[in-house]
C-alpha cells in the first residue's frame, strides 16, 4: 500500500504510530503535495532541525499549519514562539523576567487547593468525566490564577479555548467558531491588560507589564500575544497531557500500580514520551538542503513529528512499550534548542500536583471505553471525554 500521511486524517488521529513507523523506515523525508508540507520523522533529524534556528525558521508559525495560523499572523497567536532571533531572543528575555521560578513555585499551595476543590465532589460521586470535570477546569484555573484573570471570567475563557483547539470535521483550516473565539480572546486580554496597567497586582500580567531590559519593555500587543500563547501552552497542553497519562496508565495496569505506588514523576516523563499531547512542530526551511537522498527546497514548510521521534527505536529501545523505568531524557516532548518550552517547570508542577492529589485518594480506576471521545486536531493528541469510575483508598 502506498504510504500516505496527513495530520488532518482522522485515522491518523486515532493511532498515528503505525504511520510514523512507516515514515521512519520508508520515507524519513516525506512530501505531501496536497497539504503542501515536508515531514521529518526520525529523532536525529528532528533534533537537528530544532537545534538549527538559522536553517529552520519559526517566523511563519511553529505549532499549527492551518492557513489561519500560517504566515505573519502567527505572531499574534503564538507570540515569540513564532519569531526568530534577534526578535525571539529579545522578547523571550523579557518574558523570562516575569515568568520567574519564584512565581511558579509560589503557586504550588494554590495548585493543591484548586485540585482538591475540583476533586472533592467528583470523588464523592465516584464516577465522572476526567476531561470535562477535572483535566479541563484544573489548568484553566491554574493559568487564570497565574495571570490574574478574575474568577467570574475563567469559565468563559476555558470555553473559548476549547473552541479554538477542536475540529469536528476533516478540514484543513479553522472553523468559523474558532476564528470568532480567537477574536473574542484577544479582545478580552486587551481589556484586561489595559485595566492591569492602571492597577498592578502580584500576578504574571503585572510582571509582564513591569518587565524591562534597560528601557526596553513589552508592548501591550506583545503582552496580549503572550497571554494567548498561555491558552495553548498552559491550558490545552496540560489538559490533554493529563488525559493521555490517565488513559495510558489505565491501559497498562502493571505500570499503573507502579505509578500509584509513588512513581509519579516517572509516570509523567514516560507518559509524555509515549503519548505526547503535542505531536508535531513546524518550521520553514530557509535554504535548500539534502537529506536521506531527498532535496528539500528553500521555503518548504517542515512538519517535525516529535510524536514519531519519541518512538524512534534508534533512541528508545522497544519504544512502543510503556515502561516507567525508561530513561526519557532524550524525549522531545518539550521541544529542543532556542524554542525549548519556557513553561516546562510550571507544566511539570501542574501535572505532579494533580496526580499526587488524585493518587492520595484513589486506589484504582476504570474508564468506560464506550464513552471515550478523542480530540481531532492537526497537531494535538488527546481526549475530549474519559468517563471514569474510581475506587477510593
Amino acid at each position: 500500500m502506498q504510504l500516505q500521511y496527513s495530520p488532518y486524517d482522522f485515522d491518523v488521529h486515532n493511532d498515528p504510530y503505525p504511520y510514523y513507523a512507516r515514515l521512519r523506515a520508508e520515507a524519513p523525508v516525506f512530501r505531501n503535495d496536497t497539504d503542501d508540507f515536508w515531514a521529518l520523522s526520525r529523532h536525529a533529524d528532528i533534533h537537528a532541525a530544532l537545534s538549527d534556528a538559522d536553517r529552520f525558521s519559526s517566523a511563519n508559525g511553529a505549532i499549527r499549519m492551518e492557513p489561519a495560523f500560517w504566515g505573519p499572523q502567527a505572531e499574534q497567536m503564538f507570540s515569540f514562539v513564532a519569531m526568530d532571533a534577534p526578535r525571539h531572543t529579545r522578547m523571550r528575555k523579557l518574558v523570562v523576567r516575569a515568568f520567574t521560578q519564584r512565581r511558579v513555585q509560589a503557586l504550588e499551595p494554590r495548585l493543591r487547593e484548586i485540585a482538591r476543590g475540583l476533586l472533592a465532589p467528583l470523588l464523592e460521586r465516584g464516577s465522572f468525566d476526567l476531561m470535562t470535570e477535572f483535566a479541563g477546569p484544573y489548568p484553566t484555573e491554574v493559568i487564570a490564577e497565574l495571570v490574574g484573570v478574575p474568577a467570574a471570567d475563567r469559565d468563559m475563557l476555558r470555553k473559548l479555548g476549547m473552541e479554538i483547539m477542536y475540529n469536528d470535521e476533516q478540514s484543513t483550516d479553522l472553523r468559523p467558531e474558532a476564528i470568532q473565539a480567537i477574536g473574542a480572546m484577544i479582545g478580552y486580554y486587551t481589556e484586561l491588560t489595559i485595566a492591569r496597567s492602571k492597577d498592578r497586582t502580584d500576578d504574571l500580567l503585572s510582571g509582564l507589564l513591569d518587565a524591562a531590559d534597560g528601557d526596553d519593555r513589552l508592548t501591550p500587543e506583545e503582552i496580549v500575544s503572550v497571554l494567548i500563547l498561555l491558552v495553548g501552552a498552559g491550558i490545552e497542553t496540560t489538559m490533554l497531557t493529563l488525559g493521555n497519562l490517565w488513559h495510558t496508565a489505565w491501559r497498562h495496569p502493571d505500570q499503573r500500580r507502579k505509578a500509584f505506588d509513588g512513581q509519579i514523576d516517572a509516570w509523567i516523563a514516560e507518559g509524555m514520551r509515549y503519548e505526547p499531547s503535542t505531536q508535531s512542530m513546524l518550521r520553514t526551511a530557509t535554504e535548500e538542503f539534502a537529506l536521506h537522498g531527498v532535496t528539500v527546497p528553500a521555503g518548504a514548510r517542515m512538519l517535525l513529528l516529535v510524536g514519531s521521534a519519541n518512538r524512534d527505536p534508534e533512541v528508545f529501545a522497544d519504544p512502543d512499550t510503556f515502561d516507567l523505568s525508561r530513561d526519557t531524557r532524550r524525549s522531545l516532548s518539550f521541544g529542543h534548542g532556542p524554542h525549548h518550552c519556557l513553561g516546562i517547570n510550571l507544566g511539570q508542577l501542574e501535572l505532579r500536583v494533580a496526580l499526587q492529589e488524585i493518587v492520595a485518594q484513589v486506589a484504582d480506576y476504570e474508564i468506560d471505553p464506550a464513552g471515550v471521545r478523542r480530540l481531532h486536531s492537526s497537531n494535538n493528541r488527546g481526549f475530549l471525554a474519559l468517563p471514569t469510575t474510581v475506587t477510593a483508598r
